[in-house]
């Protein structure tokens, strides 16, 4: 059986995989239909109209239009940083 955090671990990793396919990456296209299914609230909440071309950009860390899977949970840890005053104060 799974333990509370493996559970997430795991769907975290099929999610991503999910969105990459076999190519073992996310491309321009893949990586903004995973934030606009797998986390819009956060996009309807952005103030700003270039975030996420600002997120890619970031997470395009060679330049070559490639999202890995290291960049890709990045972003994850950062969007659960970014949303930890919000949680905790929800909880």
């Amino acid at each position: 059986m799974q333990s509370q955090m493996e559970h997430p671990m795991e769907t975290m990793m099929f999610m991503f995989y999910r969105f990459a396919e076999d190519k073992g990456y996310l491309t321009k296209d893949d990586l903004r239909v995973l934030m606009e299914k797998e986390f819009s609230g956060f996009l309807e909440n952005q103030k700003d109209p270039l975030a996420m071309d600002k997120i890619r950009e970031d997470l395009d860390q060679c330049g070559d239009g490639k999202v890995g899977f290291h960049s890709c949970f990045s972003l994850i840890v950062r969007l659960i940083i970014a949303c930890k005053d919000y949680f905790v104060a929800h909880m």
